[in-house]
């Protein structure tokens, strides 16, 4: 229950995954702060975070919970055969290229090795690192690249690439053609974008524009919003490290006259010591990460 919590950031969301009512969620962690004899969440607006004793008393959680799934693969007789599990977080375009890459080289060169993925914003991928539900995490920032979280320990944080933003417009847009366009002319566009969570801000609209932008589409899938550019809907913005994975009909073009918007894609984990298999997915991102155009 503490790891759930931990994990999904609220206990409306623990008990969904769980199959519980909220209620029977926030009885059950009263009833094991009572047993602990301390806080161990701060009820916040729009959810709850874990406290120092919190955060302590999750530690252990991770490491009971790990050795019990360790002793049902035993009794089940699966613990004869070497095969590593890598749990994978990772921000929504590193779907598009980098993981999938990184998963054909994986299979290759270690094809005993399994790998379970998960698509999340930042937070929520933070928060499953944190309560052992994922072993790696790629996450997206941008400048000044601070880490994801202020908790404690510390994460582990090795930056994998830095890409600039850019403008994708469609192929037969006045602007395809040109070196670059200017944030006033691209202001008054339509624009295709993600819907915004409380977790992440609206993706797709390029930061700081003039004016209100007019949202015309909204669409979480990165590739879906390209197809959308590609069939004259509308703009969006994309870094060149999704130029392997762009379909025909648009044309990434810089944008001139502001602050260039860098991205860095980084990979994040837990501190502490890594086994094999989680080493071996971490080279073969590293290795694909460094293959694409910035």
């Amino acid at each position: 229950m503490l790891r759930e919590v931990a994990e999904r950031g609220t206990f409306t969301a623990a008990a969904d995954a769980l199959g519980y009512t909220q209620s029977a969620v926030s009885r059950q962690i009263a009833a094991l702060e009572q047993a602990a004899g301390a806080r161990l969440f701060d009820r916040c607006p729009g959810g709850v975070r874990l406290t120092g004793s919190g955060r302590a008393l999750l530690r252990h959680a991770v490491v009971a919970l790990d050795a019990l799934e360790a002793a049902d693969r035993e009794l089940r007789g699966a613990a004869g055969v070497e095969r590593g599990l890598v749990r994978l977080g990772f921000f929504p375009t590193a779907g598009a290229v980098i993981v999938p890459r990184a998963l054909a080289t994986l299979r290759q060169e270690h094809p005993h090795i399994q790998v379970t993925t998960r698509e999340g914003s930042t937070p929520s991928l933070v928060r499953a690192l944190r309560a052992g539900a994922l072993d790696l995490a790629l996450l997206s920032s941008r400048p000044p690249h601070r880490s994801p979280d202020t908790d404690a320990p510390p994460l582990s944080v090795e930056p994998l690439l830095e890409t600039r933003l850019a403008v994708v417009v469609p192929a037969g847009s006045p602007f395809a053609e040109r070196g670059s366009v200017s944030a006033e002319e691209i202001a008054r566009e339509p624009w295709i974008a993600s819907p915004g969570t409380a977790d992440e801000p609206l993706l797709g609209v390029w930061p700081g524009l003039p004016g209100r932008p007019t949202v015309r589409h909204t669409a979480r899938d990165w590739l879906a919003k390209l197809h959308l550019v590609a069939a004259g809907a509308g703009v969006t913005t994309a870094t060149p490290a999704l130029l392997p994975a762009v379909p025909p009909g648009v044309r990434l073009v810089p944008v001139e006259g502001v602050a260039e918007e860098v991205r860095r894609v980084s990979l994040v984990r837990m501190p502490g010591p890594v086994g094999a298999p989680t080493k071996a997915l971490a080279r073969a991102l590293r290795q694909r990460a460094a293959e694409l155009p910035d």
